[in-house]
């Protein structure tokens, strides 16, 4: 495993922590309003995103050198695909939900903000781990392992929506809060005062309040599902990360750059989603390169045969690897795309 021994440089901590927090700042103020973002304007912000992102492995490669910066890049790729990956499962959870375009990046709003909050844990944890030797990678390498066989195995459920009433998440904030059936504009929690009011109008006929002071809406519901799914992807995203580097500063970076552009990419994938049919295989093949990584370099601490994967072959495995799951989606489109292109050739 890799290790760039940088510790925490004061220069190095101090623009990392300055671009993070004007960057999150920047994006919270600038996505405030409960309005649907378009597919230009989010795709010009999650070009804007990557600049910044490469921006900061540019001072890498002044500060600490070639390989420093090639460890952040491979991580922010590998952690950038994973999300993109976990951005389809959001996209199903809204639909589930049926929350409308402009609601939905409030719900990214706070899901994003948790997604850097445990991840910052997790990392702390992982590589806290990893002093405990060689094991911890070989542990690391299966959890990642099992995941992708996971994705091998729901891969052809596609057509089956998943019914996430009976999620864990949602059935324990229904049992915290009263829900009432229907969104009140961008409210998460609504005081039992307004809602005396709302069940006196005609649409509402039918509906009766249960016993509580403070009842949780669909929107709620829709977030806390969010929350815990983005904690169950921290599970295999962060030994993913953590293959690239054992330092904490080089995972985390690479983490939070790469998540702090994902509210506004998530509009650029739902309107291509169904043009992105193979990535997610990319993603498969990635999490066993991934695996493999960790293996081999775990046992080659242990048994000293030799055979390790280096940052740079990792990094230009990460992008390939990403560049044709893109390449066949295109050369090769699902049969629904198929069916709309023979349509209009007609």
């Amino acid at each position: 495993m890799e290790q760039t021994h940088i510790g925490f440089p004061p220069l190095t901590m101090a623009v990392f922590i300055g671009l993070a927090l004007s960057a999150l700042l920047l994006d919270m103020l600038t996505h405030r309003d409960n309005k649907p973002i378009s597919l230009g304007r989010a795709a010009g912000w999650s070009i804007f995103w990557v600049a910044i992102s490469l921006a900061f492995a540019g001072f890498l490669y002044i500060q600490h050198g070639a390989p420093v910066a090639s460890l952040f890049l491979t991580g922010y790729a590998l952690e950038k695909v994973l999300s993109v990956d976990n951005l389809f499962v959001f996209i199903a959870i809204f639909a589930w939900f049926k929350v409308p375009d402009g609601l939905r990046h409030r719900v990214l709003y706070w899901g994003i903000l948790g997604a850097i909050l445990f991840r910052a844990v997790f990392v702390a944890i992982g590589t806290g781990l990893l002093a405990f030797g060689s094991w911890v990678e070989i542990a690391f390498a299966l959890i990642v392992a099992w995941t992708g066989v996971m994705m091998l195995k729901g891969g052809g459920d596609d057509e089956e929506e998943e019914d996430y009433s009976r999620h864990l998440a949602y059935r324990f904030a229904s049992k915290l809060f009263p829900v009432w059936p229907r969104l009140l504009g961008g409210r998460f929690l609504v005081a039992r005062k307004r809602l005396e009011t709302e069940v006196l109008k005609p649409e509402n006929k039918g509906i009766s309040l249960a016993q509580g002071a403070l009842f949780a809406t669909p929107l709620f519901l829709c977030l806390v599902v969010v929350e815990v799914s983005d904690v169950l992807f921290a599970f295999d995203s962060v030994p993913a990360v953590i293959a690239v580097s054992r330092e904490p500063l080089i995972v985390y970076s690479a983490m939070l750059f790469a998540i702090l552009g994902l509210r506004t990419l998530y509009f650029v994938l739902e309107a291509l989603k169904r043009y992105l049919v193979h990535l997610e295989k990319a993603v498969v093949v990635l999490l066993f390169f991934i695996a493999a990584k960790l293996g081999l370099n775990a046992t080659d601490h242990l048994f000293h045969h030799g055979i390790s994967i280096d940052a740079n072959t990792s990094l230009v495995v990460v992008l390939v690897v990403l560049a044709l799951g893109i390449l066949a989606s295109l050369l090769f489109p699902g049969k629904e795309e198929g069916a709309q292109a023979e349509a209009c050739e007609r």
